[in-house]
């Protein structure tokens, strides 16, 4: 039986780097797409010294549609078939939206919006015509309501979720099973990279990068359309459906703003 791939992109670091260990335990090839092609290497050395896979190192900028049509013609042109697509990259920004970057807004709703949808375009319908193919689009729990001082992002993570619930009601059927991430603060250099290490949000207990991605792994290889790590963060998904969304909101608001 031939090997399946798995592509995983923002595979340098963080959850799609450790869901990189769990696909390469199981014998599953990779293909690791992410900006710093020396961690790229570096991983795909170490993934390759352990384990009889084989690997492959796309760098790409992936807010830039351009690199993801591009992406899709080296996968073709190597003949590579991916039965596994994780869409991980993505970014957050902490601040007022009257005060924070336009460039880096727009760029953020490139990546976590503009380049999941097409690069799930581009691969699904090879799935479906394969009868066999999971997707895992990494959304959040900050998915489920609003977010002051992260407007944006939260707003882009509300849109992954309901692309992906939608996505997974459409392939019903076909072989193809589309799930969602949701964690929750999670130890991973996301806080840093949206400026938000003195926010209430990321002092208190955060959930380890191996814990969220052992689950998403769990959920994923399951069929599971939904997958919310930690008691906590799936309590948080059910009371944000009973609260006022203006209490909601306030809340959040609260638990975001820097110590």
């Amino acid at each position: 039986m031939m090997s399946k791939t798995a592509l995983i992109t923002g595979a340098s670091n963080g959850i799609g780097k450790e869901l990189a260990y769990h696909f390469a335990k199981d014998g599953v090839n990779l293909v690791l797409v992410a900006r710093s092609e020396d961690k790229l290497q570096e991983l795909k050395k170490e993934l390759m010294g352990k384990w009889d896979i084989q690997v492959e190192v796309m760098s790409r900028d992936l807010s830039k549609m351009e690199e993801v049509q591009s992406l899709d013609k080296e996968l073709k042109e190597k003949q590579i078939k991916i039965q596994y697509l994780i869409n991980n990259a993505g970014y957050g920004l902490f601040g007022n939206f009257t005060e924070t970057n336009m460039d880096e807004e727009l760029n953020m709703i490139d990546l976590n919006i503009k380049s999941l949808t097409l690069l799930t375009k581009l691969l699904v319908k090879d799935m479906v015509k394969n009868g066999e193919g999971r997707i895992l689009n990494v959304a959040s729990t900050a998915a489920f309501q609003p977010g002051p001082l992260m407007a944006v992002y939260y707003a882009t993570k509300a849109y992954v979720l309901s692309f992906t619930e939608a996505l997974e009601n459409e392939l019903q059927g076909t072989g193809v099973y589309v799930s969602a991430l949701c964690p929750g603060p999670t130890e991973t250099g996301f806080g840093d990279r949206a400026n938000l290490s003195s926010s209430k949000l990321f002092k208190g207990k955060l959930m380890s990068v191996t814990e969220v991605a052992e689950a998403a792994y769990a959920g994923l290889t399951s069929g599971k359309s939904l997958i919310i790590p930690g008691f906590q963060n799936r309590m948080l998904t059910v009371l944000v459906r009973i609260l006022p969304r203006k209490t909601i909101t306030s809340i959040v608001r609260n638990v975001q703003e820097k110590i």
